[in-house]
């Protein structure tokens, strides 16, 4: 008769489990190789920062004012500038998707700058990639205003205009790795969480053995536990190698309590390994136990974060149901 709770079977399933998980090489590879792997790919393939875009910029005129504005394309650091001929080269360019868009810099552009109130260049983005036009048609806009307001004063003899000079707080380098990074580590750690215990409920059902568990004298609620903790130990150590490789390769700033991080993690790791616990004893079979870990785990955890995708944005439903998901 299975009476109490006892703290020495517990460690003694706890010992039993551990065991088994280092003998397993999938358990190392889960816990340690997957999270550097899916962090390689987040830090480099997964970036928001737009940089070097190819863009074309036609010269009907050698004015030097044109040169000056020319050159001021030149120096956007997001921007490629190929130079062309003409219009005809450009729309060319564009259809061929060589450039993502083009600045006309007319002939009578000394005239425009003169009078005050004339556009001076003419953009056209490729509308194909409406995020990648924006960016391009902002840009070009942007340096071509920046660029009259300097030249204006001279040629007219007022006084400079007020500039306004943007400052970024907390990423003045603007680069999208240090947001998605941090953000990567609570998708990897949801998954990783909730795959370790997937398979552990699964795999004693395939082999045979967890009869034979069930028929010692330790209680449903230790043998949880004790297969909980070896793994909520393996992720804690995982998810310190996360942060350790955010921090010492890819050069995100550690901001704050070392601590805090910690007490963070384990109260976010505990109801991912749950849930994989759950699923492992539900499906008793490891594929479809990883199956499953993986579409109710990584997707909505990648998905309705907000990690990529901007969560007001999305029907109230779907908002209603990103509340119940830890990674947000």
């Amino acid at each position: 008769m299975k009476v109490g709770f006892s703290f020495s079977r517990l460690m003694a399933l706890s010992r039993k489990e551990t065991a088994q998980m280092l003998r397993d090489p999938s358990t190392v590879l889960v816990a340690f190789v997957l999270p550097v792997v899916l962090l390689l790919l987040f830090a480099t393939a997964v970036s928001l920062d737009v940089k070097r875009l190819p863009v074309g910029v036609v010269l009907e005129t050698d004015a030097p004012v044109a040169q000056e504005l020319a050159a001021a394309f030149t120096s956007a650091s997001t921007l490629k500038v190929i130079p062309m001929r003409n219009r005809h080269e450009a729309r060319t360019a564009i259809i061929a998707a060589e450039v993502r868009g083009f600045a006309v810099i007319p002939a009578d552009l000394p005239a425009r700058l003169a009078q005050g109130n004339q556009p001076l260049v003419e953009i056209v983005t490729d509308g194909s990639q409406p995020n990648a036009a924006g960016l391009v048609g902002n840009t070009l806009s942007g340096v071509a205003t920046s660029w009259a307001a300097s030249q204006r004063p001279v040629a007219n003899g007022a006084a400079p205009p007020v500039r306004l000079e943007p400052r970024y707080w907390f990423n003045p380098e603007i680069e999208s790795r240090r947001a998605l990074i941090p953000g990567a580590i609570a998708i990897v750690m949801t998954m990783i969480g909730t795959l370790l215990t997937a398979l552990v409920v699964a795999r004693e059902w395939e082999r045979g053995t967890m009869e034979a568990l069930l028929s010692t004298p330790s209680r449903v609620v230790e043998i949880l536990a004790g297969k909980l903790i070896p793994y909520f130990v393996l992720g804690m150590a995982a998810t310190l190698v996360c942060a350790g490789l955010a921090v010492f390769a890819f050069g995100v700033p550690m901001r704050g309590s070392i601590l805090a991080l910690l007490l963070s993690s384990a109260a976010f790791l505990v109801p991912a390994l749950g849930q994989g616990l759950l699923i492992s004893a539900a499906t008793r079979n490891q594929f479809l136990a990883s199956q499953v870990a993986l579409f109710t785990g990584f997707l909505p955890a990648f998905l309705l974060s907000g990690f990529l995708f901007e969560i007001s944005s999305m029907p109230a439903p779907i908002q209603a149901i990103s509340q119940i998901v830890a990674a947000r």
